[in-house]
């Protein structure tokens, strides 16, 4: 492909997106695909020679698009959003053209530029502590663009590792070839509704991580993580890290950082803040209440590939003292090095949920067992987890709509998000007279049988 078919086809790819996005509402949400579907529509081995454009786009829409789930349907429910917009498609765009790689200010000026001025502009418009902007006077401080969220808590979990073991080194006088001992005495906390994420990243950095119990509104709670401080330093153990949620994966609970932040800051513990869904909202003055506490983290995040409509993958990952992450990956080869190093940083919602609520709370058939949060509304039919189950599925199957499961303690629920910038009133409504119509239709027993032979979705 040259660069005059280039721009022909370019065009034709910007006018397929834009129908495609403005035409979600006509296709199935949830393919009908199995597990498999593709390999046997493909040749067995590469192309031995190019095809045209054409027949290659051919293939898009009759192999590729029918394995899709379409996350920016307005009737995708089952994750929180992912949402994309046409100004961040054509940043896109103009950023894979360019091509640029800035792992350091001088391999491109521009891209550390403007990412530590955006960076800084939203500390102020999430009201986060100015000791997360890089031109706060301490000069410590500072946001950067992490690939995930899951990326940005395996960060923090080494830092405050390295931070850890270099106290222990100091106060028991022993050097580095000790660290794996020293690592064996760290216990870090969360809570039982965190995501998968936080495990994930202690089981990468080899140190113990102790999930809590959160009280009747799924909240982790200041006298909860102090009694677990207290027994792990009777037993020898050393605690030295902290991850809230704000805003939990299964049903939006957002954990108590007034009460945790000063039991962190006194036990000296490394707090860091996920706030991958949540942390939109707090661009609202309003739904700020959660952040109470703020001003004790370590280390911040939050995900703008959510709800303000910016492309995978981007998250925006804060720390009070960078020289912390700085200690623990800096190897800074002399290709790194440039004339600056040292002096330079290298590196709608809610009404709709609610909506869906009032219609879950008319009808007597379904239970909310966790409070409704921002765009997340969590609920389930009366009964056994297999209602709910069985429910679960023949929505899903129905590819009209997509829901997923999560657990609230012992209760199977079924999550509700609001996901798309598209989404309207009329399809809450609609996707809610699908839900309804499915739960009376199972609790009129209807194809009893063959709902006890269905698949397991948790």
């Amino acid at each position: 492909m040259d660069a005059e078919e280039y721009k022909v086809r370019g065009k034709e790819m910007v006018d397929y997106i834009a129908a495609y996005l403005t035409g979600l509402r006509d296709r199935p949400v949830n393919p009908s695909v199995r597990p498999g579907y593709l390999r046997p529509l493909l040749p067995p081995g590469p192309p031995q020679q190019g095809e045209p454009w054409e027949r290659i786009f051919e293939d898009v829409e009759r192999l590729i698009i029918p394995g899709i789930v379409h996350w920016q349907s307005p009737h995708m429910h089952g994750y929180f959003s992912a949402l994309n917009s046409y100004p961040s498609l054509l940043g896109e765009m103009l950023a894979t053209g360019m091509n640029g790689v800035g792992f350091t200010w001088a391999s491109n000026p521009a891209s550390t530029e403007l990412q530590i001025v955006m960076t800084d502009w939203l500390v102020n418009m999430l009201s986060l502590p100015d000791t997360f902007r890089h031109d706060h006077p301490d000069g410590c401080g500072g946001g950067v663009i992490q690939s995930s969220v899951s990326e940005s808590t395996m960060l923090a979990l080494l830092a405050a590792r390295t931070r850890a073991l270099t106290q222990l080194r100091g106060d028991v006088n022993q050097d580095v070839g000790n660290d794996a001992l020293l690592s064996s005495r760290l216990v870090g906390y969360t809570s039982d509704q965190a995501h998968s994420s936080v495990l994930k990243a202690s089981l990468v950095s080899l140190v113990r991580l102790r999930s809590l119990p959160t009280d009747l509104e799924f909240s982790l709670r200041g006298e909860t993580l102090r009694r677990a401080v207290e027994e792990d330093r009777a037993q020898g153990l050393v605690p030295f890290f902290v991850c809230a949620t704000l805003g939990t994966t299964g049903v939006c609970a957002f954990d108590n950082m007034a009460e945790l932040g000063p039991i962190c800051r006194h036990e000296g513990l490394w707090l860091h803040v996920d706030a991958a869904y949540a942390g939109t909202a707090f661009l609202c003055p309003e739904l700020r209440d959660p952040l109470r506490g703020v001003e004790f983290a370590d280390s911040f995040v939050v995900n703008p590939g959510k709800w303000m409509m910016v492309n995978l993958d981007c998250a925006i990952f804060w720390v009070v003292d960078k020289r912390s992450l700085q200690s623990t990956f800096c190897v800074e080869p002399h290709y790194l090095q440039h004339e600056h190093s040292g002096s330079v940083t290298d590196f709608m919602t809610n009404k709709l949920a609610r909506y869906f609520e009032s219609l879950v709370r008319e009808d007597p058939h379904f239970e909310i067992p966790a409070k409704s949060n921002l765009g997340l509304v969590v609920f389930r039919l009366q009964g056994p987890n297999e209602l709910t189950k069985t429910l679960l599925r023949r929505l899903n199957e129905s590819q009209q709509l997509f829901v997923a499961p999560a657990m609230a303690r012992d209760k199977l629920i079924i999550r509700f998000a609001i996901t798309s910038q598209f989404t309207t009133e009329v399809d809450v409504l609609r996707d809610w007279r699908l839900v309804s119509q499915a739960a009376t239709d199972l609790l009129q027993g209807s194809t009893a049988k063959d709902d006890a032979r269905g698949r397991d979705y948790l």
